[in-house]
């Protein structure tokens, strides 16, 4: 059976001084524990989690968002961007919307696992140990790749909603 999430694509747009031309930056979360302590480039994900068969997608990625970071998703309005699959399968329904948080202060969920390998102990980890908002050129190296497809979905949607 498939493995489906869904996320949110937040986008929050600053006007750099001199200038009335927003620059979109892209929200990522990376992964928390040790398995990703030391990865970057192409480790990073937007927040996403995943879902049953009865659940709306929409209102789970809208969870997903605030137990990965702490804090609700501030858009006001959400555009659907369609799916990608993921490079294990997984289906990935995804939304984008215009917001800002203060990546700082994210608290995220936590879950357990035995660690170190075959230790007999268990230990608790974030699941999202940092949230930056990156420039979309930046966002696309740092994100898996399967999931570069969304960023630009999300440009497209804000850009045809006269946003961009």
């Amino acid at each position: 059976m498939t493995r489906s999430s869904a996320g949110i694509v937040l986008v929050r747009l600053p006007v750099p001084s001199g200038t009335n031309v927003p620059v979109p930056e892209i929200l990522l979360v990376h992964p928390g524990g040790p398995f990703w302590r030391n990865k970057d480039l192409g480790h990073w994900s937007i927040p996403k989690g995943e879902y049953g068969g009865d659940e709306d997608p929409k209102l789970v990625a809208l969870r997903e968002f605030e137990e990965e970071l702490g804090v609700g998703c501030p858009a006001n309005r959400l555009f659907a961007i369609g799916q990608i699959r993921q490079a294990g399968g997984k289906v990935v329904t995804a939304w984008c919307g215009v917001g800002s948080i203060d990546t700082g202060a994210i608290v995220s969920n936590t879950f357990e696992m035995t660690w170190p390998p075959r230790s007999g102990v268990t230990a608790q980890f974030p699941e999202v140990d940092r949230a930056e908002y990156f420039a979309a050129d930046e966002a696309l190296a740092r994100i898996l790749p399967s999931q570069a497809p969304l960023i630009h979905a999300a440009l497209s949607a804000l850009g045809d909603a006269g946003l961009l």
